[in-house]
């Protein structure tokens, strides 16, 4: 049995939060439609940083994609995700890290091929794609909860306003231990 881990990679404590802001199944479908390929897009975006170092070519790689597997900021964050994801949980976080990976890959080959004069303007539009569809979604359902009473089950709001209340008392009880 694996101990319960607290803090930033306490697993459940990150399902309670997506779970309190993504019960809705239309809130789920837009955050599962949404949220990698703005991962996807902002590696392209950073395959433009200055390199860390230039990896050497591998063999059984094509020449095109060896050419653009680069150590840079993309790959940093790329691998701070998957290292996040793996921390969480070992089984689906290797899988996840697995996707973040590739999709490291993948960006800085498209990063490549596009070249920066066009790479911008498709992340660009991506990204407002993307980010719009998630303002929408989340606001909709904030519209929903705070004007209509929506609760996507009966006490869902009272279960979240609860968290919320224990959730700030305990950010007050950990700032006045710092300042006694």
């Amino acid at each position: 049995m694996q101990m319960g881990r607290t803090g930033f990679i306490d697993l459940e404590k990150h399902f309670a939060f997506y779970g309190a802001y993504h019960s809705n199944p239309v809130n789920i479908l837009i955050h599962t439609l949404f949220v990698w390929p703005i991962f996807f897009t902002s590696l392209i975006l950073f395959y433009f940083t200055p390199s860390i170092y230039d990896l050497p070519p591998i063999g059984f790689i094509p020449s095109a994609l060896n050419h653009a597997l680069v150590l840079n900021f993309g790959f940093v964050f790329a691998l701070m995700y998957a290292l996040f994801y793996v921390l969480l949980d070992k089984k689906a976080g290797s899988l996840a890290a697995l996707i973040c990976m590739v999709c490291w890959v993948g960006a800085s080959y498209i990063a490549v091929r596009l070249g920066y004069s066009l790479a911008w303007k498709v992340v660009l539009a991506a990204q407002l794609i993307c980010w719009t569809g998630q303002f929408l979604g989340h606001g909709v359902f904030e519209v929903l909860q705070t004007v209509f009473g929506y609760e996507p089950y009966p006490g869902f709001l009272a279960t979240v306003r609860a968290k919320i209340d224990t959730e700030i008392k305990d950010w007050q009880e950990r700032k006045m231990k710092k300042i006694s």
